[in-house]
């Protein structure tokens, strides 16, 4: 009976550490995946590649940027944002190309005061013009525990989603005559930075610098998504690929979690900004 427990008890551990590794693997490796790309040490890798911080004090900020350049992909990464009194900082996450035309999927939250809310700032670029802002509070708090944001890129939408629950959608409406970002491989950035001129309450509110340094974590990095070769100028996904987020799309239930959100946690949408569109609201406003 004490061996049969034993033999148990081994088996446990062993599938355990098994599944602990299976889930490290499909949890990226901040070592293998990115690159320190500014801010020097104030940016680090911890826990054998599993954890990633960004730091900002007086001095500099911080960031990284992937190893590679995706052209479509399912994209996500928990983060731990700023605690505390965070007013002026910006912790970004976002996919970018690079030129006066680029393309960029943005995530941004902008800091605040002890108490008062977190802004998740969206956005989105095409051929270098953006000005398709939408930003939310939080339906939590940001800087207690890790989250899971995640970028849906494929041919079909972009979709911005946390913790699972879809927040924001921008469809390929090429046939309408609005540019789609599909043609240029783009980098996934981070960083953490002084934006105190417009971040807080329109630059009203400025760093606190006596509560740094400032400092944001990142877990579990993961990209299904089409990984692209400078050297052949295509990418590893093709007219065969099975991946299921190639042609993922909100279903019902998505739409009415959109709807959710946007009633309820919305504070800022460029489709309602009269005074910014005095001639008329750009015309995917009409369509999306």
């Amino acid at each position: 009976m004490q061996f049969k427990n034993t033999y148990t008890m081994k088996t446990t551990f062993l599938l355990f550490l098994i599944l602990s590794f299976l889930f490290s693997a499909l949890a990226g490796n901040f070592n293998q995946d990115f690159d320190i790309t500014w801010g020097d040490d104030r940016a680090k890798i911890l826990k054998n590649g599993q954890l990633m911080t960004l730091s900002l004090d007086k001095v500099s900020g911080s960031g990284f940027r992937s190893k590679n350049q995706y052209l479509f992909g399912k994209i996500d990464l928990k983060i731990k944002l700023v605690p505390g009194n965070s007013a002026g900082t910006v912790t970004t996450y976002y996919l970018s190309s690079i030129g006066s035309s680029h393309d960029e999927i943005d995530f941004e939250f902008l800091g605040n005061l002890s108490g008062d809310p977190y802004i998740l700032h969206t956005n989105v670029f095409t051929q270098g013009k953006g000005d398709r802002e939408q930003q939310f509070y939080l339906w939590f708090d940001p800087t207690k525990d890790f989250h899971t944001y995640s970028i849906l890129w494929n041919p079909q939408s972009i979709i911005f989603s946390v913790d699972g629950t879809p927040i924001r959608q921008f469809k390929n409406l090429e046939s309408s005559g609005i540019p789609y970002p599909k043609s240029q491989p783009m980098w996934i950035y981070s960083s953490l930075w002084n934006a105190d001129d417009w971040a807080t309450r329109g630059g009203l509110v400025k760093i606190d610098w006596t509560k740094a340094p400032f400092i944001a974590s990142y877990t579990n990095f993961n990209a299904q998504a089409c990984v692209w070769s400078s050297t052949s100028t295509s990418s590893s996904c093709n007219s065969t690929t099975q991946d299921s987020w190639l042609s993922e799309d909100l279903d019902i239930t998505g739409k009415s979690r959109i709807k959710w959100v946007q009633n309820n946690y919305m504070i800022y949408n460029y489709c309602n900004d009269i005074k910014r569109f005095p001639q008329g609201f750009p015309l995917e406003c009409s369509l999306n």
